[in-house]
């Protein structure tokens, strides 16, 4: 007892340093990251902040550190502005790049890690209440993970070889992830088919150019009074290279050699070549005088503008153009209806879509790809997915979306949809392509064309 007496001043001496000493330790790790601010900047095109705005509360509310600038802009602006800001240092942490993209900005990009370390504060305590601080290493999706997910145009495009250094061994890694996926659509003027005496679109490509031909009204000169379709030339129809890259895929085209060259000219075979010149001259017939299909020529309108004014009965859009269509023709009555296929071939269908990724110089990389993991769960992209009235790129969500009227013809596509490597200048390859149709319709032989297009889309490899 003696002893006791004695140490006990010691001991209470001792219990008081330590109770200083945890006080002086200040917060920890997990509490410092926690308090400390991380700004997100988001830049995106075509949609406004509204669409994701619910994500973005739902995020902050977890994680109030976190503030998000979100940027949208215009299309036309977009790449310069974008390459201008990380040649100056200033660029956004999360951007969106067309899935055709992918290439030329991968040196941009900071591909997703195996896993992201997350500080997390919690109220524990029944009486007392306080606030823990916890730092979680969270996985982010395998690629395993994201095939079981993600329909196949998405596991193709967004997986790409990774080399941090020349000495590393390439690997694979995940470079984005959509949002939505888009696929390409056949637009039709119900009022023009019912005068027809037309019941339903055509499902296939013959029954299309059966029922362009009925459609069709052809005046003196070969003036197109009313167009069955607008198909057959390049600048004034939306989209004609998806238009004739997916013709040549339905017909067996081989596009590219695994992204190493582009192929869809290779005389490797006899059959490859007949595959894509039949493909070719099928889109350019329409545009052509001397053929029975003859509906469209470069003196009319853009093809949008004509299937608005009530002109066209055929148009091949994306989702996106359902509302446009009704702000500029409120009493047109269209309805949207799958691409057409070849009659007995394997169904194909064509992607263009968007992906979400993470600069390589941003300061909040973990930050910036948790966000977007967040951003993609079901339940959130379901909130995006109906603001922005855009079809789906998963798998489990593609039942909740097929009685929708404006989406079902395109979600119905994504599980049979593809895209193909355009190399490291998507706009070199829209231009070959319309430089292909032009120099057709001028009389080119087809085999000409055709090689000259691939050639200056190799030089972009």
């Amino acid at each position: 007892m003696n002893v006791f007496r004695k140490l006990k001043p010691f001991i209470a001496i001792f219990a008081l340093l330590t109770l200083i000493g945890a006080g002086c330790g200040g917060p920890s790790t997990a509490e410092k990251l926690a308090r400390t601010p991380a700004k997100l900047k988001i830049w995106r095109v075509f949609d406004d902040s509204t669409t994701l705005y619910d994500t973005m509360q739902a995020y902050r509310s977890i994680h109030p550190n976190v503030s998000i600038d979100y940027r949208e802009l215009r299309y036309d602006e977009y790449e310069d502005e974008l390459i201008r800001a990380f040649a100056e240092g200033n660029g956004p942490d999360i951007f969106s790049i067309n899935n055709t993209w992918i290439g030329e900005y991968k040196s941009l990009i900071k591909p997703m890690p195996p896993s992201v370390t997350i500080p997390y504060s919690e109220v524990r305590g029944t009486v007392k209440k306080e606030v823990v601080y916890t730092l979680k290493e969270q996985p982010t999706i395998s690629i395993k993970k994201l095939k079981s997910e993600y329909v196949d145009v998405v596991i193709d495009d967004v997986i790409r070889k990774y080399q941090p250094n020349s000495k590393a061994e390439p690997t694979d890694k995940i470079f984005a992830l959509p949002l939505a996926l888009d696929t390409l659509a056949m637009y039709y003027n119900k009022d023009l088919l019912n005068a027809a005496g037309i019941p339903e679109p055509p499902g296939t490509w013959q029954q299309f150019q059966n029922q362009v031909t009925k459609l069709t009204k052809i005046g003196p000169d070969d003036v197109v009074l009313q167009a069955g379709a607008a198909m057959g030339t390049s600048k004034n129809v939306e989209r004609a290279a998806d238009l004739i890259s997916v013709l040549m895929m339905q017909n067996g085209t081989q596009m590219t050699n695994n992204r190493d060259h582009a192929t869809f000219a290779s005389r490797s075979s006899e059959e490859q070549e007949e595959l894509t010149y039949d493909a070719v001259n099928f889109y350019s017939d329409f545009a052509n005088p001397s053929k029975q299909v003859y509906t469209w020529n470069e003196k009319q309108p853009s093809s949008f503008d004509a299937f608005v004014a009530g002109k066209v009965a055929f148009f091949f859009g994306y989702s996106y153009h359902a509302d446009l269509i009704r702000n500029s023709s409120p009493k047109l009555k269209f309805s949207i209806a799958p691409l057409p296929q070849i009659d007995g071939g394997k169904t194909v269908n064509y992607a263009n879509y968007w992906v979400e990724t993470v600069a390589k110089s941003t300061k909040y990389s973990d930050w910036a790809w948790d966000f977007l993991l967040f951003a993609t769960k079901q339940d959130k992209v379901t909130s995006y997915l109906e603001k922005a009235k855009k079809p789906t790129a998963q798998r489990a969500l593609i039942n909740s979306q097929i009685d929708n009227e404006d989406l079902s013809a395109f979600v119905s596509q994504v599980l049979t949809a593809k895209s193909w490597y355009k190399g490291k200048d998507a706009q070199v390859m829209e231009e070959a392509f319309q430089s292909l149709i032009d120099e057709l319709l001028a009389g080119e032989e087809v085999e000409k064309t055709v090689g000259i297009a691939q050639n200056k889309i190799n030089q972009t490899f």
